[in-house]
């Protein structure tokens, strides 16, 4: 059997998760000298709020070998394909080898860099556990995977520039100029880091829907099968709006909204939406 794990920033929904049998790796969020384990104990807002009284970002870190091995049978026959958040970002890749080396697993172990991040990272893992599913191997849903990875479009619109400040990813001047100019990065994720691109104006319920149409000729062109609305603590207004949007583009198969775990959460901070989808060939 051909069992399909991800860490836990693939940021997919408990019902998608439950759907296709995926196992998720939780990793650690720290609030100080508190440690958590995302999705399993920490939730987001419970971050933001601490954040906020404390003046300072979570600090966050990658499960260890050993937390690997706990997910791998050394004793059983199956084949695990395991996805990690891009290894420019995290240790978790290395991880993840360092486990599979240890328990003399490398040839059952077919590990992919999802050089990507939150649903970016989900949108593979679906595509693989669907490819588990028509009873293909672990060694050619990684073959297939690889091929497509270059083809996931990910990118997100900040609202605040606080966390990234307080993450050590934005300068102190462009948070506060930010704010007082009321501008909202796109930041875009290629070739495993995080790229900033154009500059939205405004409040959020009016640059997200700018964001939304400026990608409408690559959403009209990308992968049928599912597009992604991940947020970080958005109104269920400005969430229902784009998903009416790209419900009128009468071209996806699944609109999925998720909402970003703490790990994701504790560097975009609250409001941050993406609009997340394969391209299409």
């Amino acid at each position: 059997m051909v069992k399909i794990l991800a860490d836990s920033t693939c940021d997919l929904s408990p019902e998608l998760i439950r759907r296709y049998g995926i196992r998720i790796i939780p990793l650690y969020v720290r609030l100080g000298d508190e440690e958590y384990r995302d999705g399993v104990n920490i939730e987001p807002d419970r971050l933001y709020r601490w954040s906020d009284e404390h003046g300072e970002t979570p600090t966050t870190a990658a499960p260890g070998v050993q937390d690997f091995e706990n997910y791998l049978d050394k004793d059983s026959e199956d084949e695990y394909v395991v996805f990690t958040i891009s290894s420019s970002m995290s240790a978790c890749f290395n991880n993840c080898r360092l486990a599979a080396e240890d328990l003399e697993m490398q040839e059952r172990v077919f590990l992919i860099d999802s050089e990507n991040l939150s649903t970016g990272i989900g949108l593979l893992v679906l595509r693989a556990a669907e490819l588990a599913q028509k009873g293909m191997s672990g060694a050619a849903i990684r073959t297939e995977i690889e091929k497509i990875r270059g083809d996931v479009r990910a990118s997100f619109v900040v609202d605040t520039l606080v966390y990234l400040h307080r993450g050590g990813r934005c300068s102190g001047l462009s948070a506060f100029l930010g704010s007082a100019l009321k501008l909202h990065p796109r930041i875009e994720v290629a070739g495993g880091a995080m790229h900033p691109g154009k500059k939205y104006r405004g409040k959020m319920d009016r640059c997200i829907p700018d964001y939304v149409r400026d990608m409408e000729e690559d959403l009209l062109t990308a992968c049928e099968d599912r597009v992604f609305i991940t947020h970080s603590g958005c109104t269920e207004e400005t969430i229902a709006a784009v998903r009416e949007y790209l419900e009128s583009l009468g071209h996806f198969k699944e609109i999925h909204i998720t909402r970003a775990g703490a790990v994701i959460s504790s560097h975009c901070g609250p409001g941050t939406l993406g609009v997340l989808f394969i391209a299409g060939k």
